[in-house]
């Protein structure tokens, strides 16, 4: 393809940089366009237009210095704005893909990462607005070399400690007086004090109380500051810190508010010998790691009993919409995970049909993702049934609420030794208490204790689920 200046009218004022800028016989630009000057003798104004892959493009400054724009991403169907945390201030140096801000909306933090390397020019809406898919957020200059981004902490240098003054026993000792102004001093007209009586020997006398320790003179006195981190620390200063709740604490307060005004929950318990799966996974360990990569713990026994159970409940397993009950051909188990930002309870799809080790995966997968910050909201939709385990945090003994818009919900605790009856024998056993808390506009309480001790048979020996008992 073949042009001459004359057809790029509107743009001369680039003509006479690109000829400027002839490196071995090309002019570049940063538009994707190479201008290659032609070899056919007949006028040094003709160029031959060439394009060519932008990731094999070195672009130059001709065109001058290019800014980015980067806008909101889409969220999920179900969201439709949330709230943003900048991670970058104007003038960081910022490198492709990495997280330039977070947007925190219902149900996850959705992370921005930069489409392009340079520096952060400006900021067009401020830390904590609420935004919109498509929304402008920054503008960032391409290729620019910026200052590296100051860590949180040091945000705020702070102030250096004046310097404590000196102790009266380094302070000058005042001059003696003159004798003759001791001479002139006048007679006392008070009595001498009496003697002192003999007190009793120092080991018969208790030790004295140790005296507060006293402020130097002139010594400044101590002022207590407010906690940097409300959530962290108490300083004993007496104030107050008003926290605006994040997008997801608002969205976990109204979800569990709405469970208690919607469903008439009742919860049962019951209580586990864990004396049998904690033999069969010491027995069983090494042999499982070794074939399936992963450590097996108590949450796939539970979840896969759970699902077994739910498969012999399936009123369990249903959900009460409007007039109607919807009865799920499916067994989601949801798996509550606390993270800094609140509850959230991702999902393992199609549990009924994974084994211990798909269930140990599945869950260290999720885990993972939630530690990261990295879980989508596709990952927590749904769920036919919730497992929320206390235990890990050493709990005894609770009652859960319902995860809307489920059913049923089952609590797990920790594993403690107790004495029970064993065949007319007192013992000690590992124990752990377990609740089911149910709608009982739905489910009655034939079924969910039913359900509860299918839990209990399944978990304490596995060959029930095997030979279906």
């Amino acid at each position: 393809m073949l042009a001459t200046r004359s057809t790029f009218r509107g743009l001369r004022s680039l003509t006479g940089p690109l000829r400027r800028n002839l490196h071995k016989g090309q002019a570049v630009c940063s538009r994707g366009l190479v201008f290659e000057p032609t070899n056919n003798g007949i006028t040094n104004d003709e160029y031959r237009v060439l394009l060519v892959p932008r990731n094999h493009l070195h672009t130059t400054r001709v065109l001058g210095d290019e800014v980015a724009v980067v806008v909101c991403p889409a969220f999920a169907d179900s969201i439709s704005e949330g709230d943003i945390r900048w991670e970058k201030a104007v003038g960081d140096s910022v490198s492709v893909d990495e997280v330039l801000c977070e947007i925190e909306t219902d149900k996850t933090s959705v992370p921005v990462p930069s489409t392009v390397a340079g520096v952060v020019e400006e900021l067009l809406v401020e830390d904590g607005s609420t935004v919109q898919p498509g929304a402008k957020l920054l503008k960032i200059k391409v290729g620019a070399a910026g200052s590296a981004p100051a860590p949180k902490a040091a945000a705020a240098p702070a102030p250096e400690p004046a310097a404590a003054p000196p102790p009266p026993a380094a302070a000058a000792a005042p001059p003696p007086p003159p004798p003759a102004a001791a001479a002139a001093a006048p007679i006392p007209s008070t009595p001498p004090p009496p003697p002192p009586v003999p007190q009793a020997p120092l080991s018969s006398r208790p030790p004295p109380a140790p005296m507060p320790p006293r402020p130097a003179a002139g010594a400044a006195p101590l002022v207590k500051m407010p906690p940097a981190d409300p959530t962290k620390e108490i300083a004993g200063t007496r104030s107050e810190h008003r926290v605006k709740m994040n997008r997801m604490r608002q969205k976990i307060a109204s979800r569990l508010k709405e469970a208690q005004d919607t469903n008439a929950m009742l919860t049962t318990f019951n209580e586990i010998d864990m004396s049998n799966i904690m033999q069969l996974r010491k027995e069983n360990q090494d042999a499982f790691v070794k074939r399936h990569g992963i450590k097996m713990g108590f949450m796939s026994a539970f979840v896969k009993a759970s699902a077994y159970a739910l498969t012999r409940q399936p009123t369990v397993n249903a959900v009460i919409d409007g007039t109607d009950i919807v009865y799920r051909d499916f067994v989601d188990v949801s798996v509550a995970v606390a993270t800094p930002k609140g509850l959230v309870v991702p999902v393992l799809r199609n549990a009924e049909g994974m084994s211990y080790a798909d269930i140990e995966k599945g869950i260290a997968a999720l885990g993972v993702k939630a530690k990261n910050n990295q879980l989508a909201v596709e990952d927590m939709d749904g769920g036919t049934f919730t497992i929320s385990n206390g235990g890990v945090f050493g709990s005894l003994f609770g009652t859960p609420i319902i995860n809307p818009p489920q059913s049923s919900i089952l609590g797990m605790h920790g594993v403690f030794e107790r004495p029970v009856v064993r065949n007319g024998q007192v013992t000690i056993r590992p124990m752990m208490y377990v609740a089911l808390t149910y709608d009982h506009r739905l489910i009655d309480g034939r079924e969910a204790v039913t359900f509860l001790r299918t839990i209990k048979s399944a978990v304490e020996d596995p060959r029930t689920m095997l030979m279906d008992l």
